[in-house]
Order: C-alpha cells, then sequence, then structure tokens
C-alpha cells in the first residue's frame, strides 16, 4: 500500500507538460496558459499624458500662484483624450487639457482645475506647481520590448487587460490536453431518468466532470459504463490516441462487480498501484495503457471526491501546465473535537478561515456528498492519531 505521496509522484511521473500551442484572440484567452513571454509593443503611456482636468502649462511661469496672488494666463486652447495639441505652450500660456490627453509641447505640468477659475479665454490659477508635477511621461508604466506577462502565466481578467494594453490582439497559448471521465456502475442512471428500485442517481461523473470545467477544462468526453469489463475494456481501446489522462470512478475494490482489476488485464494495462493509505478512498488504482495514465477511483461519493482532490490535481498541474490544480496545503488549528481513530491517513471535510479550521458537522459517511458542501478543505487525521481535538494543529488541503 502506497503513502499518499508516493502515489502522487508516481502518477505525475506518468504525464509530460502539454506541449501543443495555438494562437488564439486574447479576448478568448481567459484561464489559458501563456506559452511564451508577452512583450509589450509600445511605451505606455505612448505620450506624456495629463492624470487630471485641468491646464497645461510651464511650471516656472506659475511661480509665486496663490488664492491670495493669482497668476493669469492666456488659453491659446483645448485638447481632449484621443486629441493632440497642434501648436505649442509659450510664455504665460496655457492649454485647457482633460484627463489622458497628450501634454502639448512647451507644457511641463499641469494644474487642476479645482485650481483655477475654469476660464475660458483667460484663466487665474491659485496654485504654483513644478515642473513635471501631474505629468504622466511616455513610458511611465512600461517601455516598449518589456517583458509583462512570463511563460506559464495563467491568464485572467487583469493579465488580458494588459496584453490589450501592450497592443496584443492575439496570443500563443498551451493547447488544453484531452482528459475524459468514465463512471462505473449497473446501479447508476443519468439525472432526469426516472428513478427506479435499486437505482441511484451517478453523483460521481458529475462531481469530476464539474471539478475539472471549474478550470476550463471541459473533458474530451464524459459517460458511463456498466460493469461489465469487457464492455469497459473496448471502451478505453477505442479511445483516441490523443487522450491523455482518463478518470473512472467505482471497480476497484474486492467485490464481484469491481471490475476495473480486470480490465487492467483485460487491456494488457501497466499496473502502477492498487491502494493508496488514506481513509476514505484506500482502494485506488492505477495503471498506463498506450500512454494514457488511467486513474481509477472509489465509487464511494466522498472517497470519489477526496481522491480527485488528492491525486488527479496534482496530475493535471503536471499535465495542463496550470499552476492554480496545484494542492496547497497549510497548518490550522481546530476548533472542534473528532475522536474517531483511523490506522491510515484520514480526510475529513472542513472550513478553514484564518489559521482556524472547523469538521463538518454533517454525516462524515464515505457516501454522504452534502458534508461536502460549503467546505473550502480536506482536514488530514494522521494515523498515528487517536482522532484530534479542538485546539490541536492539523493540515488543511485547500480546495
Amino acid at each position: 500500500m502506497l503513502q499518499l505521496e508516493e502515489a502522487v509522484a508516481l502518477l505525475r511521473e506518468q504525464v509530460e507538460p502539454v506541449s501543443q500551442v495555438e494562437e488564439i484572440p486574447i479576448l478568448n484567452s481567459s484561464g489559458r496558459v501563456l506559452a511564451e513571454d508577452g512583450r509589450a509593443a509600445v511605451d505606455q503611456p505612448p505620450f506624456p499624458r495629463s492624470p487630471l482636468d485641468g491646464y497645461a502649462v510651464r511650471g516656472k511661469d506659475t511661480r509665486g500662484a496663490g488664492k491670495d496672488s493669482p497668476v493669469n494666463m492666456k488659453v491659446v486652447g483645448k485638447v481632449y483624450a484621443g486629441e493632440v495639441f497642434s501648436g505649442s505652450v509659450g510664455e504665460m500660456e496655457a492649454v485647457r487639457i482633460m484627463t489622458g490627453a497628450p501634454i502639448p509641447q512647451g507644457a511641463d505640468t499641469v494644474i487642476r482645475q479645482e485650481d483655477s477659475d475654469r476660464g475660458e479665454g483667460e484663466v487665474l490659477l491659485y496654485r504654483e506647481s513644478s515642473p513635471f508635477e501631474n505629468y504622466c511621461c511616455q513610458g511611465e508604466d512600461y517601455k516598449a520590448g518589456t517583458v509583462l506577462l512570463e511563460a506559464g502565466t495563467v491568464l485572467g481578467g487583469s493579465e488580458i487587460a494588459l496584453a490589450a494594453s501592450m497592443g496584443l490582439d492575439r496570443v500563443r497559448v498551451y493547447q488544453k490536453p484531452e482528459v475524459g471521465v468514465i463512471s462505473t456502475g449497473d446501479e447508476l442512471l443519468s439525472p432526469g431518468e426516472v428513478l427506479t428500485p435499486g437505482k441511484i442517481y451517478d453523483s460521481n461523473r458529475y462531481y469530476v466532470t464539474g471539478r475539472l470545467m471549474d478550470q476550463g477544462l471541459s473533458p474530451a468526453f464524459s459517460c458511463h459504463c456498466s460493469d461489465d469489463p469487457e464492455e469497459m475494456a473496448s471502451l478505453i481501446r477505442r479511445l483516441p490516441q490523443s487522450t491523455k489522462f482518463v478518470i473512472t470512478t467505482g471497480g476497484v475494490s474486492v467485490g464481484e462487480k469491481d471490475i476495473m482489476h480486470e480490465v487492467i488485464r483485460l487491456l494488457h494495462a501497466r499496473e502502477l498501484f492498487w491502494r493508496v493509505e488514506v481513509k476514505p478512498g484506500a482502494p485506488t488504482l492505477a495503471a498506463v495503457f498506450r500512454g494514457m495514465l488511467l486513474l481509477c477511483l472509489s465509487g464511494n461519493p466522498f472517497a470519489a471526491a477526496a481522491n480527485f482532490e488528492l491525486l488527479a490535481r496534482p496530475v493535471l498541474e503536471r499535465l495542463t501546465r496550470d499552476l492554480r490544480w496545484g494542492l496547497r496545503k497549510e497548518r490550522v488549528i481546530l476548533e472542534d473535537d473528532y475522536r474517531k481513530p483511523a490506522g491510515a491517513r484520514r480526510f475529513l471535510r472542513g472550513y478553514t478561515q484564518g489559521g482556524r479550521a472547523r469538521i463538518s458537522q454533517r454525516n462524515h459517511a464515505s457516501g454522504a456528498l452534502s458534508a461536502f458542501l460549503g467546505c473550502n478543505c480536506l482536514l488530514e487525521i494522521g494515523r498515528e492519531q487517536a482522532g484530534a481535538g479542538k485546539g490541536e494543529e492539523v493540515w488543511a488541503y485547500l480546495l
């Protein structure tokens, strides 16, 4: 039986980070991983500009200006954002200027309109200003050629806005690898079907599929298979060679209908391990078939969910190059008692904030999925512990 860290390391060894690249419009790039450095095509701002509404003047002409001793200047023009003043600002001259407009030649500062009488032909200025005060220099934010977005960056709203300001309308990103989900079990029905005696609705496939889509990774396929090992083996054989990672749920224990062991034999797949020392979900199976990684999780809903987080996410981090898949953990102080010996590392549903954590007070059975609602972590109780008590320090794996 493998330790969790051993299983994770072995799984990650079986996949290579995606290398295929595609070019897409920047507006379609949210959640994608940048495949090459993003360099600024222009200075930002591309010209000296005004940070406020006011008057562009020469700073030396405002010396001595005050509320009781205003300086009178001739207004020789007006310029809005998107326009350019064609002339030049001379001695004791001012140009009415709006936020974002290019500062005219000759001017080296801007007096805000609140420090003036807002005159049109002439203006009284009630404040002196030093050169380059209220003045945004060309390239103040960044210079053309500067690398602002490094390869490997996950693009979000801020990154997309920055890329747009750099003049980039398209970016090169890594393609999304093909990942699939298969649930097994004759007892399973799809939501919407009539629930007949002995049947239950398939939640595992929806959990795994939903979690993949949380990070923008739509599965190449998400389907159900009966408890027939020949049918399951045939389904996997028919998958395209481009499929990199398949996550299955159910059929991994030792019952008559735990088919995945037979499926691995029928496929002549290379088994990596069976059983990981965790509760719930110890009977987890992993194998490689034609370069495709198969991770076979328990059919118990919480066991499937917990081991997706603990085992599949580190694989997805490496495979997709998307660091958001990485599973972070931190030490937290328990605010509840949990006195149940495990004999293995037990993971409980919990909620953590500010270094403290509460254990979900709902049903902790492996088949209970509702206890995951409102949780943002898995709390680890060590196998050597006879449970854990209020005030004790434990690991929280952040979801």
